[in-house]
């Protein structure tokens, strides 16, 4: 047993424990039950209570989620809304997200689906200095030619 000071009383019967804290109109708390014998302190519980919480919440601030950014294009792309898209790849990657790059087909456009290829390798190819790395290379999902790169 632990008591409100840091001080270790070592193995305490239970109700001298339970006596001990209620003089200092304190809370006893077993700390790790799963110890043999299990780990117990004297203490405030809502005070306890509350520093457990804010550890769990600095702790989740300080975390980022990997999310997967979605880029859609389809083949016949302008150049400036080419660089634009660029652009927009370069900023995911350096928040460290996922990026998945969607070469979109319509209708008769499937037949020249060599030109979305080459599309998705030219963004690739375009990307080629940044510290990225290609999950999935261009291929073919559904109507669509899929790339995606990741930090």
């Amino acid at each position: 047993m632990i008591d409100d000071e840091g001080n270790n009383h070592g193995v305490v019967a239970t109700s001298k424990a339970l006596m001990m804290a209620e003089d200092k109109g304190l809370d006893l708390i077993v700390v790790s039950p799963n110890q043999e014998p299990p780990v117990a302190k004297i203490l405030d519980y809502g005070k306890y209570k509350y520093e457990v919480e804010k550890r769990a919440k600095e702790s989740k601030k300080k975390q980022h989620t990997v999310d997967v950014k979605e880029i859609k294009v389809r083949y016949k792309i302008d150049i400036h809304d080419y660089n634009v898209k660029i652009n927009a790849i370069k900023k995911f990657i350096a928040a460290g997200n996922k990026v998945k790059i969607v070469v979109m087909l319509r209708g008769r456009e499937m037949q020249h689906n060599h030109l979305a290829y080459d599309l998705a390798n030219r963004f690739l190819a375009d990307l080629e200095g940044e510290k990225l790395t290609v999950e999935k290379k261009p291929s073919m999902d559904g109507r669509n030619v899929i790339t995606i790169l990741a930090p």
